[in-house]
C-alpha cells in the first residue's frame, strides 16, 4: 500500500464515529492500567478451567447492552425511538423468574427453555403494541414508548406481586453464569445474535427498507415499501432483543428486582448508538457501532466502579465521557483543529505570472 493509499484509508477511518468509541476504549483502560498494572491479566481458574479478569468481567457486563443496543439501532433507523427496552427487561426476567419458582426446585433444561420462551412471547407482546401504536394508530414513537415505559413495570410489579422474585435452576443459571472455551456464554450468545442480526439487515433489502422509512416515509411509499408492516416488525424485535437482555440480568442473580432490573438501560441503549453512529434522525445506522458502544459502555461501568468513584457522581462522569466523544466524532469541532495548508511561495508566483503577462500585453 503506497503512503497516499495508507494516509487516505487512515483519514477515512478517523471519520468512522465507531473510530472514537475504540479510542475511548483503549484510553479507559490504559488509565485502569496505570492506577493497576495487572488491570488487563488473564489466569485461569484451576477448579473449572475458566478464564477470569476484568476484561472478561467488561464482556459479560456488556452482552445485555449489546442485545438493547442493536435492537435500539433498528428502531431509530426507521426514526423512531424505544425508551420501553429498559421495562421490558424488568417483565421478561419477571416472568421468567416466576415461571420457575411456580416449578418448583425443578432444575430441568425444559423449564428453563419454557420460562425463557414464555418471557420472549411477553415481550415481543408488548413491542407489537408499541409497533401497533406507532405504526397503525399514528401516535409518536416517543409518546407510545414512553407509556409502555411506564406501564411495564406496573405490568412486572403485578407480575411478582411487587415482590423481589428468585428461583433456582441450573440450566438457567448457566446462561448468565457458564463458560464456553473460557469465555462467557452469555457474550457469546449476544455476538451470536448481533451476528444473525446483522446478516439478515444488511445481506438482503431490510436494511435498505428500514433506512429509506427513516430518510422518507412517503416516498418509500410510493416507490413499493409498506412501512407500517416493518415498523412493526422493529419494535417486536426491539422488544424481543430487550427480553433477551433481561434474561441474562436476572439469570446472573437468580432474582429480578422489578425497581432495579433494566434501570435506565434505555439511556445506555441510545448512548451506545449514538457512539456507533446511527443518526438519531433516523435513515442510518450501524450494528458493528452499536457493539463498539455497547462494549464501550460496559467498560466505562467497570471504569468507575474501579477508581472507586461515587455512585451519586457516576451520571454526571458518564455524561463528561460521552460529551468529548460526541464532540471527537463532529466534523465541525475536529475542524477546528485543522489548520488549512496554505499554498507555498513559488507556487503561487508562478500562477500569477500569466495574469501579469496578459494585463502588460492589454497596457501595451
Amino acid at each position: 500500500m503506497s503512503t497516499a493509499a495508507r494516509s487516505s484509508w487512515l483519514r477515512e477511518l478517523i471519520r468512522k464515529p465507531f473510530f472514537w468509541g475504540l479510542i475511548a476504549i483503549v484510553a479507559l483502560l490504559a488509565l485502569n492500567v496505570v492506577k493497576d498494572p495487572n488491570y488487563l491479566a488473564f489466569s485461569v481458574n484451576p477448579t473449572n478451567g475458566n478464564l477470569v479478569g476484568n476484561l472478561i468481567d467488561i464482556l459479560r457486563a456488556s452482552a445485555p447492552i449489546l442485545m438493547i443496543a442493536v435492537g435500539m439501532s433498528l428502531v431509530i433507523a426507521t426514526g423512531g425511538i424505544d425508551l420501553s427496552v429498559g421495562s421490558v427487561m424488568a417483565v421478561s426476567g419477571a416472568v421468567s423468574m416466576v415461571v420457575m419458582k411456580d416449578a418448583g426446585q425443578s432444575g430441568s433444561l425444559g423449564v428453563a427453555l419454557g420460562a425463557m420462551g414464555l418471557a420472549l412471547l411477553v415481550s415481543a407482546v408488548l413491542g407489537a403494541v408499541n409497533g401497533v401504536l406507532v405504526a397503525y394508530v399514528g401516535l409518536q414513537p416517543f409518546i407510545s414508548t414512553l407509556i409502555m415505559m411506564l406501564a411495564g413495570r406496573g405490568i412486572a410489579k403485578v407480575i411478582t406481586e411487587g415482590q423481589n422474585t428468585s428461583a433456582s435452576n441450573e440450566a438457567f443459571r448457566w446462561i448468565a453464569n457458564g463458560f464456553l472455551v473460557g469465555v462467557p456464554v452469555v457474550f457469546l450468545f449476544a455476538i451470536a445474535i448481533v451476528i444473525v442480526v446483522g446478516l439478515v439487515v444488511r445481506r438482503s433489502a431490510l436494511g435498505l427498507m428500514i433506512e429509506a422509512i427513516g430518510i422518507n416515509p412517503k416516498a418509500s411509499r410510493m416507490a413499493g415499501i409498506r412501512p407500517s408492516g416493518l415498523l412493526l416488525t422493529v419494535y417486536i424485535l426491539s422488544a424481543v432483543l430487550a427480553g433477551v437482555a433481561g434474561i441474562m440480568s436476572v439469570g446472573t442473580v437468580m432474582t429480578v428486582d422489578v425497581s432495579r432490573t433494566g434501570y435506565q438501560m434505555e439511556l445506555d441503549a441510545i448512548l451506545a448508538v449514538v457512539i456507533g453512529g446511527t443518526s438519531l434522525s433516523g435513515g442510518k445506522f450501524s450494528i458493528g457501532g452499536a457493539v463498539v458502544g455497547a462494549l464501550l459502555i460496559a467498560t466505562l461501568d467497570k471504569t468507575i466502579v474501579f477508581l472507586g468513584i461515587s455512585s451519586s457522581a457516576t451520571p454526571a462522569f458518564k455524561a463528561i465521557v460521552i460529551v468529548v466523544l460526541c464532540l471527537l466524532q463532529s466534523e465541525r469541532v475536529r475542524s477546528w483543529f485543522v489548520q488549512r495548508r496554505k499554498p507555498p511561495q513559488g507556487r503561487m508566483t508562478s500562477s500569477l505570472a500569466p495574469v501579469k503577462q496578459e494585463n502588460q500585453e492589454v497596457t501595451a
